[in-house]
């Protein structure tokens, strides 16, 4: 495979994990953290591991970042800060 697309994208998969753990706001966390989910796909792919690509896609990317915002949503804060 082409080893500079390889390592760009593992170098957005590390940025997207480092922000998604520093990140305060739970809903830019899971945000971010459904582009990491994407770049995986991206990785698995280029693997040419396309069924697992495809489960990453549908489970990490889709249904947990649409379950996660969900689960936010319906939560509120007890304190003003």
């Amino acid at each position: 495979m082409i080893w500079q697309l390889d390592l760009l994208i593992l170098a957005l998969v590390v940025v997207c994990a480092l922000a998604a753990i520093t990140l305060k706001d739970l809903l830019s966390a899971t945000v971010v953290f459904g582009a990491y989910s994407f770049l995986m796909c991206l990785l698995w792919a280029e693997m040419g591991a396309v069924d697992v690509a495809f489960t990453e896609a549908t489970v990490g990317a889709g249904i947990s970042t649409v379950l996660f915002i969900a689960a936010i949503l319906r939560t509120s804060r007890r304190s003003k800060d």
